[in-house]
């Protein structure tokens, strides 16, 4: 069993920066996508950013150029680089993980973490 543990939560002023990290417990799979959701408070969850295992990249137009997501495998973690915060990007942020095998799909959630952008 795959499990997920967010950390690098908290609040941070508007213009801050804040690092998630989400680190991988259990298997290794060859082939997988990895991503960052977020919901906010009477909203949807959202997809923020994701990655392939084959290093193909995605992001919400509302972090382009302000979020960077990225694999680290010698650490086994996802993480999550966001900048230039705003109170827009307030939610609980989930590391998220899909893959198959054979016809069988898997997937896994982390626990959240919250990210609070305020003055």
């Amino acid at each position: 069993q795959v499990q997920l543990v967010e950390s690098g939560g908290g609040s941070v002023q508007p213009g801050g920066s804040l690092r998630l990290s989400c680190t991988v417990s259990g298997r290794t799979f060859s082939s997988y996508t990895m991503a960052w959701y977020r919901q906010a408070p009477g909203k949807q969850r959202e997809l923020v950013a994701s990655i392939t295992s084959g290093g193909d990249t995605t992001y919400a137009d509302s972090v382009k150029a302000r979020f960077t997501i990225s694999i680290d495998n010698a650490k086994n973690t996802v993480d999550l680089q966001m900048s230039s915060l705003t109170p827009e990007d307030t939610a609980v942020y989930y590391c998220y993980v899909n893959f198959r095998i054979g016809i069988t799909p898997y997937n896994s959630w982390g626990q959240g973490t919250q990210v609070t952008v305020s003055s």
